[in-house]
Formats: structure tokens, C-alpha cells, sequence
């Protein structure tokens, strides 16, 4: 649809962009990414034939930019600037309708039923419709941006070229045009050429992203190849961390802001601890990260209160994160920012201590029963029950760890578990054979990310080797507990 093929080209002798090559297919959704002063609008202007080309050609449907006339090339091309403005006091229909004007024939316009047809349906589209009879002038600056993009889509062209559509809109705005540029590429094969300045929005909705820099192009790729965060960091000169979109296949980037992080010689151990019947609770003075299998707060996050209550061994809940959350709100807990575990077993038969290697230390916390011991490997012979569990195991690590450190943290712990629960012999009612765990065994990970970084955290690692021995002892002490009081 449109090649633009060594093309240089600005406002005056200098070149604003140089040797610029690239290919936007039919019905893609092509992003331009680059810092202020890179080229982006630029890039715009040229494809629109707004400024001149110096160097290199555009070409749009195989024939040369410069061969169509204005009309003609209104007609395929639709452009919504960043700073679209409104100096007449049209109403807003006025103002959509426009667009039009490439459609018209003769020297007496004529308004069709298709003209009135087209502006109704994009004002519905860019939901303006509301707004029509108002004043374009009366107007907020997010309502005006909508408005434009309506006259820009009753030009009904092929290709949309667009500066930073989302300027002014807020967020469910941002969300709906962008979800309407996406619908009009898949289901019409509107090619669209959108500058973004939210990278975020950039990798949820581009096909391809075109990266700018200081007017020559640094890559041109899928977007997980162009936000990759050393090629973000040197050409923004920001720091930034990548991570994927919890719900699609998309790249994300987070800002981190340039503040050194107050330091608190921060400690976790058994000097935070406090319990009742109900609960025990950790309280931190910062906030941990944290990666958890928990009632609630499950996932990552950053949480400073943590919560393992005590159960009775029959409790069933249709909604138990629910039923958690308010148990949390009553007992003076914030459950969003309260991570939050369940335990069928006495808490007077917790195990809890402070491990420490030459500059590490952890701190771990075990409860543990065993009545629905599960081996895993024959877990298929169980009917499912959702029995409150057993063994959770809190493991508070002084440091930084990275994300790879918090999963194989997890590994490392798991297995110690598993091989307490081996030399115990506990065993699994159902199969007769060695358990491996509890039908609803919780664990959490979370680190003061202060300190020493920990780059892995595999079970022969200074730091697995720690988590391994401290899990095995405490979980092996919680069990031996628990057993006794069984006995009794």
C-alpha cells in the first residue's frame, strides 16, 4: 500500500529525516515510535504531501506521491494531526461532514443520503453523535480529538495517517479508538500510520513499529523485537523494565523512576511476627516483593502485611476469596495490599527461623499437616476437594532477587518440601505411596529487594542451598508437631 523508499527530506536545507526506507502492507496497523525531535511528524507530513521530498520517492498503490492531485489523494489519504484545530464555529456535525469533501462532484456540491449516512455512522464510531448540534468551540480538548478523527473517517479513506491519536483522550477513550482502528485494519483493510508516544499502546496494538532516530531509523520489526529494553534505554535515555501483558501477547514496558530508594537496613525475622487464635501475621516495615500462591495477593506484587488464618478442618465457602477478604477487613487488614493464606492446622504448631550464610539470610515460617497428603504422581486417582490446607510456607529473603531467582526460589523450596515429607513417610490415604505434597499446599516468596542481588536461586546456589535447608528442617518440625498433636 505504501513504500517509502530512501526518502530524505524537512522544512529547510537540513534534512530532518535521511535515507528512510520502509513498506506499510494493506490493512496494517504501522506504529512510529522515536524521542521529540526524531522525525516522527515529520515522517507524517511527508507521506501526506505536505512537505516536499528532497531525496527518494513515496509511493502509495505503485504511483508516485507527487503524481495525485490534492483531490485524488483526499480521497485515499485521511490525516488527524496532533494539533488539529477548529477556527470557525461550525457545529460539531458541520465539522465531521467536512470530511466529505473529497466525494463531492461539480462546482454545486450536493449533499447525498450516502454523505449523510457516512458522517451519522463515524460519529457513532468516535461517539460524537451526542454532541453534533454542540459548538466545536465549547467543546473539551479530548472531544475535539474525536471529532476529527470522525471527519478523518468520513473521508472513507484507504490509508489513515495519524500524530498521536490518543492526545487528550482519556483512558476508555484511548482503549475505544484504538479498538476501532484495530476492528477497521482486520475487518475493512484500513491501512493505518499512527505516530504513538505511549509505548505501551505502541506493543498492544501495532503490527510492525517503525523506531526513529535522530531522523534515520534504528529497526523496524514486530513490536517485542523494537521494545527491547537496552534499545528503549539508549534511544529514550530512560530507565525502563519489560514485562509481558498479563492477558495478551503483547510487549509492556515500565518506567523507573530516577529516586534513590530510601534505605532501611530492613531485616525480616521473628521480631515481626505476632499471633492470635485466629492468625498469624507479619508485619514488614516496607513493602516486600512478592510471588505467592495465596488465597489472596496470589501472583506478584508488593505487599507489606501477610496473613496465615487458621481454619476449622470442615470450612466450605462457595466464594472463599470473598469470605477472606472480609475476615481481612474486620480484623483491621487492607485486603488489597494483604497477602493471605489458609491453614487447617493449629498455629501454636508453627515453625519459624532465621537462617543466615556468611552475607545472606532468610527467614522462613511452616505450617504443616498432613491428613490430605497427596502424591502427584497418582493425583489423578483423587476426586477433587477443596479441603483447606496444610502446608504453607513463607520464605522472607533478605535481598534482591530477579525474576528468575523468585521461580527457581519456588522450585528449590518445593522439592526441599517434598523430600521432608519423604524421610517423614508420609503417605498418601488414597494410593498408599509417599506424598509429595498437600491438595492445597500455598507458598510464598518475597524479598526486601534491598541489599545483595541474587541472580539465581537453583538449589546448589548460595541462596538455594539456604531455602533448601531451611524448608527441609522447618517443614520437618512442622510435621513432627502436627503428627504429635494428632496422637494425643
Amino acid at each position: 500500500m505504501i513504500s517509502v523508499q530512501h526518502v530524505s527530506g524537512g522544512y529547510t536545507s537540513e534534512s530532518v529525516l535521511t535515507d528512510v526506507s520502509f513498506e506499510v502492507g494493506t490493512g496494517e496497523l504501522f506504529g512510529v515510535l522515536g524521542p521529540n525531535g526524531s522525525g516522527k511528524t515529520t515522517l507524517l507530513k511527508i507521506l501526506s504531501g505536505i512537505l516536499p521530498i528532497r531525496d527518494g520517492e513515496v509511493f502509495i498503490k505503485g504511483k508516485r506521491l507527487q503524481e495525485y492531485t490534492t483531490k485524488q489523494l483526499a480521497r485515499m489519504v485521511a490525516v488527524l494531526s496532533q494539533h488539529s484545530s477548529q477556527s470557525f464555529s461550525y457545529t460539531v456535525k458541520e465539522t465531521v461532514s467536512l470530511g466529505r469533501y473529497a466525494h463531492q462532484q461539480g462546482w454545486f456540491q450536493s449533499w447525498s443520503k450516502e454523505d449523510e449516512q457516512v458522517i451519522q455512522r463515524v460519529m457513532v464510531q468516535t461517539e460524537v453523535s451526542s454532541l453534533q448540534n454542540k459548538n466545536i468551540l465549547e467543546l473539551s480538548g479530548g472531544e475535539k480529538q474525536r471529532v476529527f478523527l470522525a471527519q478523518a473517517l468520513a473521508q472513507e479513506p484507504e490509508i489513515l495517517l495519524l500524530d498521536e491519536p490518543t492526545n487528550h483522550l482519556d483512558l476508555s477513550y484511548q482503549k475505544g479508538l484504538l479498538d476501532l482502528l484495530k476492528t477497521s485494519t482486520i475487518e475493512n483493510g484500513l491501512t493505518v500510520v499512527s505516530i504513538f508516544h505511549d509505548l505501551n499502546l505502541a506493543g498492544l496494538y501495532c503490527d510492525r513499529i517503525l523506531l526513529l532516530e535522530k531522523g534515520s531509523i534504528n529497526i523496524q520489526h514486530i513490536p517485542n523485537e523494537v521494545l527491547k529494553e537496552d534499545r528503549i534505554r539508549r534511544v529514550f535515555h530512560a530507565e525502563i523494565k519489560k514485562h509481558p501483558h498479563p492477558k495478551v501477547a503483547a510487549p509492556q514496558m515500565v518506567l523507573l523512576p530516577n529516586l534513590e530508594r530510601i534505605k532501611h537496613s530492613v531485616k525480616i525475622d521473628g521480631d515481626l511476627l505476632s499471633f492470635s487464635k485466629e492468625y498469624i501475621e507479619l508485619s514488614a516495615p516496607i513493602a516486600l516483593r512478592t510471588m505467592s500462591s495465596a488465597v489472596l495477593g496470589s501472583g506478584v506484587g508488593w505487599y507489606q502485611k501477610f496473613v496465615n488464618r487458621h481454619v476449622d478442618k470442615n470450612y466450605n465457602c462457595d466464594d472463599y476469596r470473598e469470605e477472606m477478604s472480609a475476615f481481612l477487613k474486620e480484623n483491621g487488614f487492607e485486603p488489597a495490599e494483604t497477602v493471605g493464606m489458609m491453614t487447617a492446622v493449629y498455629l501454636e504448631d508453627v515453625v519459624y527461623q532465621l537462617y543466615e550464610q556468611d552475607d545472606l539470610s532468610i527467614f522462613v515460617v511452616v505450617t504443616a499437616g498432613v491428613s490430605n497428603a497427596i502424591d502427584a504422581s497418582k493425583s489423578e486417582i483423587h476426586s477433587f476437594e477443596n479441603i483447606p490446607g496444610t502446608i504453607n510456607t513463607w520464605i522472607f529473603v533478605n535481598g534482591e532477587l530477579t525474576e528468575e531467582a523468585f521461580i527457581q526460589a519456588i522450585m528449590t523450596a518445593t522439592e526441599a518440601k517434598g523430600k521432608a515429607l519423604y524421610d517423614q513417610k508420609v503417605i498418601d490415604k488414597v494410593t498408599g505411596t509417599i506424598a509429595t505434597g498437600t491438595s492445597t499446599d500455598s507458598i510464598l516468596i518475597a524479598a526486601t529487594q534491598e541489599g545483595k542481588c541474587q541472580e539465581i536461586a537453583g538449589t546448589i546456589t548460595p541462596l538455594g542451598k539456604l531455602i533448601g535447608k531451611a524448608v527441609y528442617e522447618c517443614t520437618t518440625k512442622a510435621i513432627q508437631k502436627s503428627q504429635k498433636r494428632m496422637r494425643r
